[in-house]
């Protein structure tokens, strides 16, 4: 027996809203909070928290530490940031995202004395069902000292179909550039993500045999 109408579009916004947390967001859902860290393989430290008024605007700060492997220079950010949604495809089941970002911060570092005036801008466009997602992240932090860009590109596949309240198991590659004197050539690394509800936590080893650790907690 057929699913009526109504029923067809419940399911398939049940399968979007599944598929949407296998991609880290900056906005999760209206009235939620996000906090999210990172640690990548001993080049970048991140830490975020974002509140969302909205299922379109959040908005927040976070410390950004990047870690030159080259010639041992460091920066350290500390910032705020807006997030919105720019755009979001509710397919029958799947879902697309366009996010776009703005921050200004504090930042400190080798080569420059004192603090100086830091902004960035980026963007994250990804795609998802409950088996395959894709998405590329650029992220980019200039100031009057160093200008640096991280571009992230991730491809996901789950073994099973998960729903919300399921533990859900992803095998994710991932490859990664830096820009601005960070990291020579690009950084790929291999993770096992795992999360239920609103809890996530992923861990893996770059191509160079290097420690990655992302969690990130909706509430």
């Amino acid at each position: 027996m057929s699913l009526p109408v109504a029923g067809r579009r419940a399911a398939a916004l049940l399968c979007a809203c599944a598929a949407s947390a296998a991609q880290a967001k900056p906005i999760a859902f209206a009235d939620g909070t996000t906090v999210m860290a990172e640690y990548g393989a001993g080049t970048m430290v991140e830490v975020q928290a974002f509140y969302a008024p909205s299922y379109r605007f959040s908005a927040g700060g976070g410390y950004l530490r990047l870690d030159s492997d080259l010639d041992g220079r460091s920066r350290e950010i500390q910032y705020v940031r807006a997030n919105y949604l720019l755009k979001r495809w509710n397919l029958e089941a799947a879902q697309a995202n366009v996010f776009v970002w703005g921050s200004l911060g504090r930042s400190e570092g080798d080569g420059f004395g004192g603090s100086r005036l830091a902004r960035n801008a980026g963007f994250q466009l990804d795609y998802e069902t409950r088996r395959v997602y894709a998405a590329l992240k650029s992220d980019l932090w200039e100031s009057a000292a160093f200008s640096h860009r991280i571009d992230t590109v991730q491809l996901g596949l789950a073994p099973y179909e998960h729903d919300y309240r399921d533990l859900a198991t992803w095998f994710v590659v991932q490859a990664r550039r830096y820009t601005g004197q960070i990291h020579r050539g690009t950084e790929t690394a291999f993770l096992l993500r795992l999360f239920k509800g609103g809890a996530w936590v992923e861990a893996g080893v770059t191509g160079q045999g290097k420690p990655q650790v992302m969690a990130m907690f909706n509430f």
